[in-house]
């Protein structure tokens, strides 16, 4: 079996190399432009001047796209172009994801709104999606049928949508007491784990017409795409900063209502934990380190982050689940499982 080590480094230059040129200025005067992209997509600095680290991200789900289509015996390299544009969605909502939650900071660098304002920023993820859907139609390069590439735009469009859908609650919830967990989990639906069943059903999409194993592979996507919001969400109350690379407690100093907190407030047998909880989640003064301890505390004295493991865990087993409905085939199975084991720290 090959390592993830070895395939993410075969695989990470195709992608890349696909996503630069998809990004080229196309005249000269747009350079400024194409290099706001660029400095987001991790290739330029501030000064918009090739950069050599890697400030790129992870390419999770351009790399889930072309080993589900590995795995069901697809050519790869024929899925190139989907696997871009999943992954300049991707982007597109985090840069908008910034401007909206006034954040200035994003791998470790300034964002983009931050360095060039809100309106460039705006524009900059506007062009990312743009270029998204320019990039379904590569695949008639690669030689994908008319048919396969309308399934696979189809695909994409419906996790665009969802992607807005779930954007939309996550910020109503942010001025709502009474969020439960079955709204919370709709929303992470939509807003994490639907782009990652589009990259996983893609992928399927573009190796074979069966539509129980098209159909299982999404599943597999979104059941991987919810353990994997909501062990984020852990990461954002508990997370090492030398390894998360935001602040510690920093969806707690944002007052977020991610799993944990969703949890704690609405258990009723959290009683007084949970009253205060939700006053101090709904005073309208910042939450200072004394506050962000207190938070801390309620969450463990109330099992919040053993919950969430369990729920985490839960859905990781039935993302295993789906690909063994979908793929019969250990060896088919082991890069997708190995992957899906390294986004949650586990043992494949």
């Amino acid at each position: 079996m090959v390592p993830l080590e070895q395939i993410a480094a075969d695989l990470l230059p195709l992608i890349d190399t696909e996503l630069q040129t998809i990004t080229c200025s196309p005249r000269h005067g747009l350079e400024p432009y194409y290099g706001m992209l660029h400095y987001h997509l991790g290739w330029a600095d501030q000064e918009q001047k090739p950069v050599r680290t890697n400030s790129s991200g992870k390419r999770l789900r351009p790399l889930l796209c072309l080993l589900s289509c590995q795995a069901l015996g697809g050519d790869l390299h024929q899925a190139v172009p989907a696997a871009c544009a999943i992954e300049l969605i991707h982007n597109f909502s985090l840069v908008h994801d910034d401007i909206q939650d006034g954040s200035q900071t994003r791998r470790g660098r300034r964002t983009v709104w931050d360095i060039w304002g809100a309106n460039h920023g705006i524009n900059v993820g506007d062009g990312l999606f743009a270029l998204a859907h320019l990039t379904m139609h590569r695949l008639a390069d690669r030689g994908v049928s008319p048919d396969r590439q309308q399934a696979a735009s189809l695909v994409l469009d419906r996790a665009c949508l969802a992607l807005c859908e779930g954007q939309f609650f996550d910020m109503a919830f942010e001025d709502r007491p009474d969020v439960d967990l079955d709204e919370y989990l709709w929303m992470i639906r939509s807003k994490t784990a639907a782009l990652l069943a589009a990259a996983t059903q893609i992928g399927a999409v573009l190796a074979t017409d069966d539509a129980r194993r098209i159909e299982h592979f999404g599943q597999f996507g979104q059941n991987l795409g919810m353990a994997f919001q909501i062990q984020d969400d852990m990461l954002g109350a508990w997370g090492d900063e030398q390894v998360t690379g935001k602040s510690a407690a920093s969806d707690i100093r944002d007052r977020k209502k991610t799993f944990p907190v969703v949890y704690a407030l609405t258990q009723e047998h959290n009683g007084q934990a949970a009253q205060e909880l939700a006053k101090l989640y709904g005073h309208p003064a910042p939450l200072n380190e004394a506050d962000i301890q207190s938070v801390l505390g309620i969450l463990d004295a109330v099992g919040a982050r053993q919950q969430a493991e369990k729920t985490a865990l839960s859905y990781y087993h039935q993302a295993l689940q789906n690909l063994d409905q979908a793929v019969q085939a250990p060896s088919a199975q082991a890069s997708l499982r190995e992957l899906a084991a390294s986004l949650l720290g586990r043992e494949a």
